[in-house]
């Protein structure tokens, strides 16, 4: 695994996803307007990952999704550790626990991690078997 290119490409997520929810509360759909943030998070990180493990394998890295997802993952942890809650959900009136406990959380890092595994088997793995049986 090239770890420093998982790193860049999850801050890449990151900050593309972050991007998304910030703009999204400027355009009211819902009363609730994290509810939208997210919501609109949970659909927008989908092509994201997908877009960022296209870059990543590009190299024609083996290494299974699952590491790579969970890499890219932990770097956009780290960064709303000390980007995203400090500067957005403490001002709002949340906190840390709030932000990490929140179901919300757990399922877009749930989604990130099932595209990586997803994409690694439709787009990496058939490559490697084919390599590997012609």
């Amino acid at each position: 695994m090239k770890i420093f290119r998982a790193i860049l490409i999850g801050a890449l997520i990151w900050f593309f996803g972050v991007l998304s929810y910030l703009m999204v509360p400027s355009i009211p759909f819902f009363e609730d307007l994290g509810l939208q943030a997210n919501s609109v998070l949970a659909i927008v990180i989908l092509p994201l990952v997908w877009f960022g493990l296209s870059l990543y394998y590009k190299k024609r890295d083996a290494t299974h999704g699952y590491e790579i997802g969970e890499a890219m993952l932990l770097t956009c942890v780290a960064l709303d550790a000390l980007i995203t809650v400090p500067f957005t959900i403490i001002p709002a009136g949340g906190s840390y626990y709030s932000f990490f406990t929140s179901f919300d959380f757990w399922f877009i890092a749930f989604e990130f991690i099932a595209v990586a595994v997803i994409y690694w088997r439709i787009m990496v793995k058939p490559k490697l078997e084919n390599n590997l049986i012609g």
